[in-house]
């Protein structure tokens, strides 16, 4: 359950943790990440990147936003869907404030920490499954490792920390953190070899991010994805913790993405009245074709 919600047992809502839809078709591995998807959707869009978002001022007639170097942007509308670790963190000032209901939904709501600690060898030691695991009475104790030889062919191992030992996993150096994941693999399999090569990420660090996604914690209700994704006017919000049904998730995120792209849409359509100022980058007809490799292990 911790490795689920990337949160500690204590703090993870015994009352609304399974409240999430399921999608039919179980999980799937994108063997080549998501690029292919974001390559595609990016398509014809004027996207800015390095342009880390410190000041959203809405007005009746639209939304100034101010970046870390001082240039500003004007539009009708906005979407927010900065995770939700960011809004915790307040590096970005709303004017006038976000009203009491907004605050206190990103205030409720959990953020969980799970991270990766990829682990490649010379060859392959360990057997054909999907994970490698140990089940101990704390989270120190327990393991597990996602074998995405299966999947993707080459010899790797990803061992994936969640809540305070993710935590605390973050406040060592890169190579510490690998060798902890190796002393835990050693746990499982007491003749591994040492891997020679490892990659950390660090999501509930990283200041684009700061945690992994979201979770309902112990005495709050389920209903604070949809209070969060509320717009205020004609500022628009998107991403997983703001999706009630799919939380924590690509799909969550994506489509309450269209949700607020369709609510800016028809601010846009209310304030001028016209429809062929708005056109979409692709025609409704046009086929989207996005070349994906998924695995199912």
């Amino acid at each position: 359950m911790e490795g689920w919600f990337a949160a500690d047992s204590e703090t993870i809502s015994l009352k609304c943790w399974d409240q999430e839809e399921l999608l039919p078709g179980g999980h799937g591995l994108m063997v080549r990440g998501y690029l292919p998807v974001i390559n595609t959707l990016a398509k014809g869009l004027d996207i800015h990147l390095n342009h880390r978002v410190t000041k959203i001022a809405r007005r009746y007639n639209g939304v100034k936003v101010t970046v870390e170097d001082g240039s500003t942007f004007i539009a009708d509308a906005a979407v927010v869907a900065v995770p939700l670790g960011v809004l915790k963190s307040k590096t970005i000032t709303f004017e006038p404030e976000l009203p009491d209901w907004k605050e206190k939904a990103i205030k409720d709501l959990g953020v969980g920490i799970e991270n990766k600690i990829v682990l490649n060898f010379d060859h392959v030691f360990w057997p054909n499954v999907e994970f490698l695991g140990v089940v101990a009475e704390t989270s120190y104790g327990c393991s597990y490792f996602l074998n995405l030889h299966k999947a993707i062919g080459h010899p790797v191992l990803v061992y994936m920390p969640a809540g305070k030992l993710a935590r605390d996993i973050e406040k060592m150096s890169d190579e510490a953190a690998a060798n902890f994941a190796f002393t835990q693999l050693k746990k499982i399999l007491p003749d591994a070899s040492a891997p020679i090569q490892y990659l950390v990420s660090r999501w509930g660090s990283d200041v684009n991010s700061l945690g992994s996604y979201s979770y309902d914690t112990v005495g709050k209700s389920h209903d604070l994805y949809e209070k969060l994704r509320i717009p205020i006017d004609n500022l628009f919000f998107a991403g997983e913790a703001t999706s009630i049904s799919y939380p924590g998730s690509v799909h969550g995120a994506f489509s309450t993405g269209l949700m607020a792209a369709e609510g800016c849409r028809m601010r846009v359509l209310e304030r001028y009245g016209e429809l062929d100022i708005f056109q979409p980058v692709m025609g409704e007809e046009a086929t989207v074709s996005v070349p994906l490799l998924i695995s199912r292990m």
